[in-house]
């Protein structure tokens, strides 16, 4: 839960830094504009029990159209409110909370990365976190890293990581992160006789 925190607080002094055109710009989430990643990594805060349960049935318990649902009405606000919000939610509530607050983190740190790398915007992720994020997203279900890597290991070549059997990819740790979530934006940062075979699975 401390790490969660500490994503968000940076994801919300990151987001404060951005200029007004760029909350406009596309990220690596087909179809989402800045704005709506942010609306997405907080839309699930505020709703209780009932309130998550109506949302999937409204979503006909489709992930896409749920997560639009909840990113429509919080991403037509303004980036100020919006970076606001963010920072009223540093401690992750709701089903942002799950698993000791480890749903927060890594659904926060894959969702800074898609807004970053659009804009050219990198940052060094503290290796304690991010090893923290690989682990979870091998089998995290709507990620499912080890099912994209499945016949390939990888390697990270910034920290002491890796993950299966096979022809290696090797990369930074957040490259391989972000390619286990299926981004094939991260394979131009990856290297290695697997990653044909990785490209594959994304």
């Amino acid at each position: 839960m401390e790490m969660a925190c500490d994503e968000r607080r940076e994801f919300a002094d990151f987001l404060a830094s951005l200029e007004l055109e760029q909350w406009d710009e596309g990220s690596l989430c087909s179809q989402w504009r800045v704005r709506d990643v942010v609306a997405h990594v907080v839309g699930y805060d505020e709703l209780t029990t009932a309130g998550l349960a109506a949302r999937f049935v409204r979503g006909g318990f489709l992930v896409n159209r749920i997560n639009e649902i909840g990113t429509g009405d919080l991403a037509a606000r303004s980036p100020q409110d919006l970076v606001q919000i963010v920072r009223d939610h540093i401690h992750p509530r709701g089903l942002t909370a799950g698993f000791g607050g480890m749903i927060a983190l890594v659904d926060g740190m894959v969702h800074q990365q898609d807004i970053r790398r659009p804009l050219d915007m990198p940052r060094a992720i503290p290796s304690e976190r991010l090893e923290a994020v690989l682990n979870f997203a091998l089998y995290v279900p709507l990620i499912r890293g080890a099912w994209r890597a499945r016949g390939v290991r990888l390697a990270a070549t910034d920290l002491e990581w890796s993950h299966g059997k096979g022809p290696e990819v090797h990369g930074s740790g957040e490259a391989l992160l972000m390619a286990m979530a299926g981004r094939s934006d991260a394979l131009r940062q990856l290297d290695g006789p697997g990653k044909e075979r990785l490209a594959q699975h994304i």
